[in-house]
C-alpha cells in the first residue's frame, strides 16, 4: 500500500514509450482535472542519453574533477559504465504528466564530496546529481545548492597572541567603531534623540516630491521615517559627534535641508515589486536568476535587501496565507496501482507456451547485455533489422537506468550526428578546393574519387562459423543483400556451441594467396596500354552521315548505329560533354562534372579482346562478372582460311539479246 502511495516531492518513473527508458521526475504538485482524472507537475530530469555529446564530455571532465577533489577509489570500467547511467541533471523544466504513467518511485541526491560514488551502484533506484541543464540555452552548470566546506569558503583562525606580545596590524584597516556602549548619554537622552531623528526624516519625505507621491498620507511618511534605516543614520550622527545632542541635531537637519535616509523599500517602485514577486514564484530564492530574467538594472545586493525587507510586510503574509490554502485544496498523495499489462516488445513464442527461452525468436541469439541464452522471459530492444534481444533483467535494467550494463555498439549511436565527411582524410589542396558553403552531398561527390581502398581481412574463427552456421548466416542470400546487417555476435555464440558437438577431424582451410596490387596494376596495364592523349587542338572526327541530317530533326533522339564513329578521349571515355556539334546547339552544352573525373587508372579494351569477348558464350559472360577475381581461360579464335580464289569462268554465249519471260 505505501509503495503504491505517492506524494508531492517523490521522485518517480514515468513511462511514455513501451521501448523506450522510464522518465525520471520529481513531483510538485497533484491536481484533479474536470473529468476527474489526476495530473502530475513534475520537475524534469534528464539523464545523458538526452544531452549532446559536447555536453557529454563536459560532464566528463567534471567528473574527473570530482574524484580527484575527493579522493575517489578506483573502480573498473564496467563500473565507471554503469556510473554514467546513475547520473542525472536537474532543470527548471515543468510538465504535466497523467498520473497513471507513474511506474515506481527511486531516489535522487545531491552529490556530495563525502559520498562515494560506488555505493550508488549498490543500491537499487538511486541516482545522483550534480550539475543543472537547461533545454532552451543547452547549457550544463554546477548547481547552486551545493554546501560550501572548505578553506575556499571558512575563515582562517589565526593563532593567539602571547601574553604580553603587542598586535602590529592597522586595526583602522581591519574594522571601524561604530557605537560605544559606554557613551556618556542615558537611554532616555538616547529615545529622545531617536524621535526627533523620526520627525525630521517625516519632514523631509513632505518636501520631497517622489516620496509625496509614494506616500500621500501623513501616517505612510511617518512609518517610512520610522525605519531601520532612519535610526541608523541617527546613532551612526551621535557616534560621528561624539554624543554630543547640540552637533548631532545640527547634523540632522544641515543649512540645505533635513537629511533623508530611504531604503530599498522606499526606492523600489510597485511594478518593480510585482516582478520581483513574479520572478520569487518562478524562481525561489535562486536571486542571480531572479536579476538575470527580471529585475537586470538592479545589484545583487539590492536584491538580496529588498526580500528581506519584503518577509516583514503585510503582502508577505497574505501570498503566504494564499499559499496555504491552495495547499489544503490540493491532492496530498495519489494511490497508483501496479501497472501488469504486458509490454509489447515482449517476445511471445507461436505455438508453445510464453515466456520460455524466447521460443519463435531466431535461435543463436543471445542477450546483448550480459550474453546470457537462458532468461524466463525475452524483449526486443535495438532495431528491429537487427533481431536484438534482451533478457527479463538486462530489460528492468535498460527501462530504469537507460542503458545496458556492458557497453554496446548499438548503445548510444542515436546520439547526435556529425558531419560525413569531414577534412582530416584529405590532403591540402583538397582540403583548399573545397568550400565551406558546399553542402554534404555535393562533398561526397567531389571525395567519392579521392578515398583510399581498404580491406576486411576475416579471422579463423569467422571463417569456421561460415561453415559450422550456414543456416543461421545463409550466404547466399546474405551476398544478395549486402546492405542488411547481420548478427556477428549471435553467430559467434552459436559456432561456439556447436564446435564441441563437431567432427574431430579439424577443417582443411586453403589460404589464399593474393597477390599485391601493384602487381596487379602493372599486369593489366601490360595486357591494356593506354592510348595517347590527344595533343589539344586536334580536330575532332565527325560523323559525315550528322551533317547530312536534316535540321528540324536536329532535337529528335535517335539511337546511335553500332557502328557510328564516337570520339574518344584519352581515358577512353566518349567526348559527349563540352563539345560543340552541328545537331547541338551552344545554348545546351553541359559543363564538366568533377564528380565525372577519371580514376587514376583507365584501362581501354583492343581488338584482341573484343575478339575474346565474342568467343565466350553468354553464361560464361556471367560467369565471369560475377566472379573478376578469377582468371578466365579462354581458346582464342582460330584465323581465318582464306578460300583459293577460283578462275574465272567463261561467259556463256548467250542464245539471244532478247530478255528471258517466264509465264505460269
Amino acid at each position: 500500500m505505501a509503495a503504491n502511495m505517492y506524494r508531492v516531492g517523490d521522485y518517480v518513473y514515468f513511462e511514455n514509450s513501451s521501448s523506450n527508458p522510464y522518465l525520471v521526475r520529481r513531483i510538485e504538485e497533484l491536481n484533479k482535472t474536470a473529468n476527474g482524472n489526476v495530473e502530475a507537475k513534475v520537475v524534469c530530469l534528464f539523464r545523458r542519453r538526452d544531452i549532446s555529446s559536447s555536453l557529454n564530455s563536459l560532464a566528463d571532465s567534471n567528473a574527473r574533477e570530482f574524484e580527484e577533489e575527493s579522493k575517489q577509489p578506483g573502480v573498473s570500467e564496467q563500473q565507471r559504465h554503469q556510473l554514467k547511467h546513475r547520473e542525472l541533471f536537474l532543470s527548471r523544466q515543468f510538465e504535466s504528466l497523467p498520473a497513471t504513467h507513474i511506474r515506481g518511485k527511486c531516489s535522487v541526491t545531491l552529490l556530495n564530496e563525502t559520498d562515494i560514488l560506488s555505493q550508488y551502484l549498490e543500491k537499487e533506484d538511486c541516482f545522483f546529481y550534480s550539475l543543472v541543464f537547461d533545454p532552451v540555452q543547452k547549457t550544463l552548470l554546477a548547481d547552486q545548492g551545493e554546501i560550501r566546506v572548505g578553506c575556499k569558503y571558512q575563515a582562517e583562525i589565526p593563532e593567539r597572541l602571547a601574553e604580553g606580545e603587542s598586535d602590529n596590524r592597522n586595526q583602522q584597516k581591519m574594522e571601524m567603531k561604530v557605537w560605544d556602549p559606554d557613551n556618556p548619554l542615558t537611554d532616555r537622552q538616547i529615545d529622545q534623540f531617536l524621535v526627533v531623528a523620526r520627525a525630521v526624516g517625516t519632514f523631509a519625505r513632505a518636501l520631497d516630491c517622489s516620496s509625496s507621491i509614494r506616500q500621500p498620507s501623513l501616517h505612510m511618511s511617518a512609518a517610512a521615517a520610522s525605519r531601520d534605516i532612519t535610526l541608523f543614520h541617527a546613532m551612526d550622527t551621535l557616534q560621528r559627534n561624539g554624543y554630543d545632542l547640540a552637533k548631532a541635531m545640527s547634523t540632522l537637519v544641515p543649512q540645505g535641508g533635513p537629511v533623508l535616509c530611504r531604503d530599498e523599500m522606499e526606492e523600489w517602485s510597485a511594478s518593480e515589486a510585482m516582478l520581483f514577486e513574479e520572478a520569487l514564484e518562478k524562481y525561489g530564492k535562486d536571486f542571480n536568476d531572479i536579476r538575470q530574467d527580471f529585475l537586470p538594472w538592479k545589484s545583487l545586493a539590492s536584491i538580496v535587501q529588498f526580500y528581506y525587507m519584503w518577509k516583514t510586510t503585510d503582502r508577505y503574509i497574505q501570498q503566504k496565507r494564499l499559499k496555504a490554502a491552495e495547499a489544503d485544496s490540493k491532492l496530498k498523495q495519489v494511490y497508483i496501482p501496479t501497472y501488469t499489462k504486458p509490454n509489447p516488445n515482449q517476445i511471445i513464442s507461436v505455438g508453445s507456451k510464453p515466456g520460455v527461452n524466447g521460443a519463435g525468436f531466431q535461435k543463436g541469439l543471445t542477450c546483448e547485455s550480459c550474453h546470457t541464452t537462458q532468461s524466463a522471459q525475452w524483449y526486443a530492444w535495438g532495431p528491429p533489422n537487427m533481431q536484438c534481444r534482451l533478457c527479463a533483467s538486462c530489460w528492468i535494467y535498460w527501462k530504469k537506468y537507460g542503458g545496458l550494463k556492458t557497453p554496446t555498439q548499438l548503445e548510444g549511436a542515436a546520439r547526435g550526428t556529425t558531419e560525413p565527411h569531414s577534412r582530416g582524410h584529405l590532403s591540402r589542396p583538397e582540403a583548399q578546393s573545397l568550400s565551406p558553403y558546399t553542402t554534404s552531398a555535393n562533398r561526397a561527390k567531389l571525395l567519392a574519387k579521392n578515398r583510399q581502398t581498404f580491406l576486411l581481412q576475416t579471422t579463423k574463427l569467422t571463417r569456421l562459423a561460415r561453415r559450422m552456421c550456414r543456416d543461421l548466416l545463409q550466404p547466399r542470400r546474405a551476398a544478395r543483400r549486402p546492405y542488411a546487417p547481420i548478427n556477428a555476435n549471435a553467430i559467434k555464440a552459436e559456432c561456439s556451441i556447436r564446435l564441441p558437438k563437431a567432427a574431430k577431424t579439424p577443417l582443411k582451410i586453403h589460404p589464399l594467396v593474393r597477390l599485391p596490387l601493384a602487381t596487379i596494376v602493372k599486369d593489366l596495364a601490360a595486357q591494356a596500354p593506354l592510348k595517347p592523349k590527344t595533343p589539344r587542338g586536334t580536330k575532332t572526327p565527325i560523323n559525315r552521315n550528322q551533317m547530312t541530317q536534316n535540321r528540324s530533326l536536329g532535337g529528335i533522339v535517335v539511337k546511335r548505329a553500332y557502328e557510328s564513329v564516337v570520339p574518344f578521349s584519352a581515358n577512353g571515355r566518349p567526348l559527349t560533354s563540352g563539345i560543340r556539334s552541328s545537331t547541338q546547339p551552344a545554348a545546351k552544352r553541359q559543363k564538366l562534372n568533377p564528380a565525372d573525373a577519371p580514376n587514376p587508372v583507365v584501362f581501354v579494351a583492343t581488338k584482341d579482346t573484343r575478339a575474346l569477348r565474342k568467343a565466350l558464350t553468354h553464361l560464361e559472360m556471367r560467369r565471369a562478372a560475377r566472379r573478376p577475381n578469377l582468371p578466365l581461360k579462354v581458346k582464342p579464335p582460330l584465323p581465318a582460311v582464306r578460300a583459293p580464289i577460283a578462275p574465272p569462268l567463261p561467259p556463256h554465249p548467250a542464245s539471244t539479246n532478247e530478255p528471258i519471260v517466264l509465264e505460269d
